[in-house]
């Protein structure tokens, strides 16, 4: 009884196929958050949350910090974050998020700077 591993050999190289090219794109990519994959990004700014899904809540000394650093290092990662997929999941509402550095008087945001569909105010 003769068994072909050539159909198993296939399907390993298949499967080695997609994880390499999704190790390289991943990793080759510079996005929006630089080299910084989003999932880093945004797990930095975990003080956030509150704020980010509730427009009365008090934004945390915590987060100020964390978004004043992300905006002098790499502005369009904020918006990048938020309107990730992941936002969505975390239960951030883009609308309230957007306001954080207004919260904050982070100085050197840009007055009237979209991210999205949605404007600073």
């Amino acid at each position: 009884m003769a068994l072909s591993l050539k159909p198993y050999c296939l399907v390993v190289l298949f499967l080695f196929w997609i994880s390499l090219n999704a190790l390289v794109c991943d990793v080759g990519a510079a996005g929006e958050c630089g080299r910084t994959p989003i999932r880093s990004a945004a797990a930095s700014l975990s003080p956030c949350l509150g704020a980010a899904r509730n427009a009365r809540a008090k934004v945390p000394p915590a987060c100020c910090a964390k978004v004043g650093a992300l905006l002098r290092t790499s502005p369009r990662c904020l918006c990048a974050i938020l309107l990730s997929p992941l936002a969505k999941q975390a239960g951030i509402m883009p609308g309230i998020a957007i306001a954080i550095p207004k919260k904050c008087n982070i100085r050197n945001r840009q007055a009237g700077k979209k991210c999205g569909r949605y404007t600073v105010p």
